[in-house]
């Protein structure tokens, strides 16, 4: 059977009934406390850190590398 026919037979939602339906999972989801989201914000603040300290620690390597083989700037 081709998507199209079921999407036919899917029974239509009137929008009254779709805000009830969202409220209601709305309702039902867990959300973080204030502590949880600083945290969270900041070990994301740290590890964009860290990565960039990464990348530009292997990118001075690589450069370095590339100007040892080339000869360039000696």
């Amino acid at each position: 059977m081709s998507r199209f026919a079921n999407e036919r037979r899917m029974t239509k939602t009137s929008p009254a009934e779709f805000i009830r339906q969202v409220r209601a999972e709305v309702a039902r989801v867990t959300w973080p406390t204030r502590k949880e989201t600083a945290v969270t914000t900041a070990m994301v603040f740290v590890m964009v850190f860290a990565a960039a300290l990464f990348f530009f620690l292997v990118d001075q390597v690589l450069a370095w590398g590339v100007r040892l083989v080339l000869g360039i700037g000696a």
